[in-house]
């Protein structure tokens, strides 16, 4: 679909209405105007306009209420679809989904060589145009993009990708270009807090904050089903909240940084440095002497009941609880959701995390916010992407 379709189709009654429809189809028309309280002339116009862009349908007849039985409104899921790509340190992820966020196709491309700014849009142009290609019968609303790094979401520009030694990347602006549809662009981390409380029926209407650990750490703050990106655009980055005044140099400068200490590659030097004091461990029977420790063979030694190997889950959730404790301090959400590979321990990291907080945080409710595990499994960055656009059609920003 054209820029301008979708700008038309982002009105905020034609949005309130549509967004109800999702939400509590099937609906009448007569429930629509009492539920939004647009006036029925206003809800009978726009979804006219509505079924004529087939981005609702009319289902079955509803109950009566005395005269004749009123015909039931739902969106039509299948009308439309979003691409969204997450661009992760290693490889580029697209996947392809409806209006209600079903994936309906997926591919990958690796990352393997270094890159200059063109190089890598035009690898990611023709990831985008070669799954489309192999769904050309689908009709496309927009385009949504989780980069890691530095993201200005305004103008949709990266500018930073640290992993890519990238910077200044004019993706938004080349992306529409090739494609002639909307597109967002936002940082991986808030991209996969937005995807997690669309996604979630339950955060849709409350404040959360969705902690992303892998190779770094990142976070979003939403609230009120809006990201919140703060007066400069890096709001959620905790990675780089300093929990030790003296600890390990960081990538940013600074040092004793959260990912220095709770990230994939700091589990993998902090056992690592428990090796070299000479104890004992079944991470010598799953690593050869030309094999790198990694936050993966920790993980497994410790599923191994290795001693070792649980310190250091034990220590790394002591030390996410801390910042999570600030974070609920600062903030005070509803709820914390981790996500990322290093979220794949469980409880290893859940149990310390929590106990952290129950003995830090200053009042009992504090201590007992939730935290729990993403449940959108791999494709945490990708959803985000896509909600990118649906949060855009559905709930667009007063401007």
């Amino acid at each position: 679909m054209q820029r301008g379709s979708f700008q038309w189709m982002k009105s905020l009654n034609k949005s309130i209405i549509l967004n109800k429809i999702r939400t509590s189809g099937p609906i009448s028309r007569a429930q629509i105007a009492k539920e939004t309280e647009l006036t029925p002339p206003t809800v009978g116009s726009i979804v006219k306009e509505l079924l004529e862009q087939q981005l609702i349908k009319e289902s079955q007849l509803g109950e009566s209420q005395g005269g004749r039985k009123p015909t039931m409104l739902v969106l039509h899921k299948e009308a439309f679809h979003i691409i969204g790509v997450d661009v992760g340190p290693v490889d580029i992820q697209y996947i392809i989904s409806n209006l209600t966020g079903e994936i309906i196709a997926e591919s990958k491309t690796s990352i393997d060589e270094q890159l200059d700014n063109q190089t890598f849009l035009d690898m990611l142009t023709d990831g985008i145009r070669q799954l489309m290609n192999n769904h050309s019968s689908l009709r496309y609303i927009g385009i949504g993009v989780a980069m890691h790094g530095i993201v200005d979401a305004e103008t949709g520009v990266s500018l930073f990708a640290p992993n890519l030694f990238l910077r200044n990347i004019p993706i938004k602006e080349h992306l529409e270009q090739h494609f002639d549809m909307e597109v967002k662009v936002e940082n991986d981390a808030k991209a996969f807090a937005l995807g997690e409380a669309w996604f979630n029926e339950d955060m849709s209407h409350t404040s959360m904050i969705a902690v992303n650990i892998g190779r770094g750490i990142g976070a979003g703050l939403v609230n009120d089903g809006k990201l919140f990106n703060g007066a400069n655009g890096i709001a959620g980055e905790i990675g780089h909240m300093m929990i030790e005044r003296n600890g390990r140099k960081c990538s940013c400068g600074n040092d004793g940084c959260l990912q220095t200490i709770a990230s994939g590659p700091a589990i993998a030097l902090i056992a690592k440095e428990k090796l070299k004091s000479g104890l004992e461990s079944k991470l010598h029977e799953l690593v050869h002497s030309t094999t790198e420790i990694t936050a993966e063979t920790v993980h497994k030694a410790a599923m191994m009941n290795d001693k070792l190997s649980k310190e250091v889950f034990e220590e790394v959730g002591e030390s996410l609880g801390i910042a999570f404790t600030n974070i609920i301090h600062t903030f005070n959400p509803a709820q914390i959701i981790i996500g990322g590979g290093v979220a794949r321990a469980g409880e290893l990291l859940l149990n310390p995390i929590r106990k952290t907080i129950a003995s830090r945080a200053i009042s009992e409710r504090a201590k007992k916010t939730p935290v729990i595990l993403s449940n959108l499994d791999a494709y945490g960055s990708s959803y985000g992407a896509v909600a990118l656009i649906l949060s855009d059609l559905f709930q667009p920003s007063l401007k």
